[in-house]
């Protein structure tokens, strides 16, 4: 199963229209799921996907679909993505790679166990399954595992699914509804007319809309600087690996401040180092710094500087071009970065250091992914202020692939004008700008 690339073959080949009621910047997760939703009330719509469709982070995750631990403004939308996910499993002939395996965060130590267990409370507000486990429930849990861990949370209804296949099953889902979905059509700037938003100009040409919702994952900022907006938004670099079919330890997902796996539905695992997020600096970084000093402080123990390659790239970015220019878009298709070495062989003895029942089990296959992060590590979901009929669905700092369809829907529905059916006050865009406190969500 490659990674996606520029070099991937084209899948999504719709034809460009003259105009629709929605466009969406973006075929990652939240993109995806916006259309599918958006078409199936009726609305008219069209992705545009500079690249491929989950070329991204939404095919690069860890394949979590969790509810525990979320900020808990977003467990609501959680909870209900969970229950989309598994209708989207029997639609597909479950393509999506969907399971309902648990969650489980391990503690090392007395410390950490009591850090989890300030989370029960939110989960008990909210009637999820939640739960703390001992030493001696976690050995009979986790199949093999050493003995490393002196306990936990654990979350039974929890699930998890298969990044690689998702998200391109669920926009072929979204065309069956009408949805349009172009790849390798990236939208260089939005229309307006008298101060709304009425379309977008692709590489293609234009295309009128009635709203553009911006799905662009860690390229949000760049596209929102071209317009004269600010969005404080970071992207950090995280390495995964998987391995051949393994014994099965845990059929959910698990993990600690240092080790995190899941089991695949090939029979394998995915594995990632929960210590280890790599951010390399750039103008923004040095822009957005005092917005992120409280989330730099909270993720220390894990967040490493690296100067690494096109430094004088990041640090003078190109921050505006005309729509008839040729944008970062068309000369970055997929952000597509490589794993960091030393990773890999780190993953591989904490495997076997870990679960003694994978030691012989060979790691097959790895990657890295861009992840997008905000100040409080959770989403914008949002009309853009000041641009009216342009949205913003950003900046999910790795817990979007969850939920994505739960956000898709939400996205449907303020599109439309719709009450989203949660508060989304949190989400809003102008909490950067309005005075109001940063306050870091849960960052795992």
């Amino acid at each position: 199963m490659p990674v996606l690339s520029e070099k991937s073959p084209v899948t999504f080949r719709d034809e460009l229209p003259e105009a629709v009621d929605v466009i969406i910047i973006g075929g990652g997760i939240a993109g995806i799921c916006t259309a599918l939703f958006l078409a199936r009330d009726g609305i008219s719509v069209l992705v545009c996907e500079k690249g491929r469709v989950a070329g991204e982070q939404s095919s690069r995750n860890w394949g979590w679909v969790r509810q525990m631990g979320r900020d808990e403004a977003e467990l609501p939308i959680m909870m209900d993505s969970i229950q989309l996910w598994e209708g989207l499993a029997g639609e597909t002939d479950n393509q999506v790679g969907f399971g309902r395996g648990g969650t489980m965060y391990l503690a090392e130590n007395e410390e950490e166990q009591a850090e989890f267990e300030e989370w029960l409370a939110v989960g008990k507000q909210h009637g999820l399954d939640t739960r703390a486990v001992n030493r001696g429930e976690l050995q009979k849990l986790l199949a093999g595992a050493a003995d490393k861990w002196c306990g936990g949370i654990y979350t039974a209804s929890d699930g998890r699914a298969e990044p690689f296949q998702a998200v391109p099953a669920i926009a072929r889902v979204a065309q069956a509804a009408g949805s349009r979905i172009i790849e390798n059509c990236a939208v260089r700037s939005i229309d307006a007319e008298a101060g709304r938003t009425c379309g977008v100009i692709t590489e293609r040409g234009r295309v009128r809309a009635d709203a553009v919702v911006c799905a662009a994952g860690a390229w949000s900022t760049t596209f929102l600087g071209n317009l004269g907006i600010s969005l404080p938004q970071l992207v950090v670099r995280n390495t995964v690996a998987r391995t051949g079919r393994a014994p099965e330890v845990f059929p959910g997902c698990a993990g600690s401040h240092r080790f995190a796996f899941r089991r695949r539905q090939d029979g394998g695992y995915t594995l990632a180092l929960s210590d280890h997020l790599e951010h390399f600096p750039g103008a923004d970084s040095f822009r957005y710094l005092f917005k992120f000093r409280r989330a730099f402080n909270q993720i220390r123990h894990a967040l490493r500087l690296r100067p690494g390659k096109g430094l004088f790239a990041r640090l003078f970015p190109q921050r505006r071009w005309q729509a008839d220019e040729v944008t970062p878009f068309e000369r970055t298709r997929v952000l597509n970065p490589e794993p960091y070495p030393w990773a890999v062989e780190e993953l591989r003895r904490r495997m076997a250091e870990h679960l003694p029942g994978l030691a012989g089990v060979d790691i097959e296959e790895s990657w890295a992914g861009m992840i997008e992060a905000m100040p409080d590590f959770v989403p914008v979901l949002d009309q853009v202020p000041g641009y009216p009929g342009f949205y913003l669905a950003t900046g999910f700092s790795g817990h979007g692939f969850g939920i994505g369809p739960g956000a898709g829907r939400v996205m449907a529905r303020l599109v439309q004008g719709n009450p989203p059916g949660y508060d989304l006050t949190r989400f809003r865009f102008s909490r950067f700008s309005d005075g109001s406190p940063i306050i870091p969500g849960p960052a795992v």
